[in-house]
């Protein structure tokens, strides 16, 4: 199966398409793994650079680079924060421009899912308000878009993954700990 051509597209042989394929100039843009998963921490909540170099695991120069890079595309802006007895610096937050990015992201992820999860891969992506599964899907008419703010993620149940394991034992802690918590306060007041 393949895409079909207008008839005078047909003969590719005199139009190399180059430089001037919009896939091709998105590939150069989101050329390394770390840009790209700094795109995707972008819409993870991810907008602080020593958060960025944790959650990606790549070293602070790539990180660094990746940055530079999308604000030079105007995929992300630097917004200047202050902690109290810190110098001012920057959070990075996705642009128009980035958040349209949305539907490459998770239509990636939604193939991986397909094809190269084995059993069900870690993560899903829900409507917030009805839980319905977010797909992407190529359509020729209007469709409503669903904005990054209307998506929940959520981990599968079932999924045996590292992420399931680190993410069961992390909120296991915390409700042992609310409950530790809520037992002194209950304590404290007899």
């Amino acid at each position: 199966m393949a895409m079909n051509f207008e008839e005078r597209l047909r003969d590719r042989d005199p139009w190399p398409i180059g430089d001037e394929c919009s896939a091709g100039r998105l590939l150069d843009l989101l050329s390394t793994k770390t840009t790209f998963l700094v795109v995707r921490e972008c819409f993870y909540g991810t907008t602080r650079f020593d958060d960025f170099v944790a959650r990606i695991g790549a070293s602070a120069p790539a990180v660094s680079r990746a940055l530079a890079q999308l604000k030079a595309a105007q995929i992300v802006a630097p917004v200047p924060y202050r902690k109290p007895g810190s110098r001012a610096r920057d959070e990075y937050r996705l642009t128009k421009a980035g958040e349209e990015l949305l539907p490459v992201l998770l239509s990636l992820m939604q193939w991986g899912d397909t094809y190269l999860q084995e059993g069900r891969p870690p993560l899903s992506f829900v409507e917030a308000d009805t839980g319905r599964p977010i797909r992407v899907r190529v359509t020729a008419g209007p469709s409503p878009e669903t904005m990054s703010d209307d998506i929940e993620i959520r981990l599968n149940p079932d999924c045996r993954s590292p992420l399931a394991a680190a993410v069961g034992s992390a909120w296991e802690r915390r409700d042992s700990e609310s409950r530790c918590s809520a037992d002194h306060g209950e304590h404290a007041s007899e």
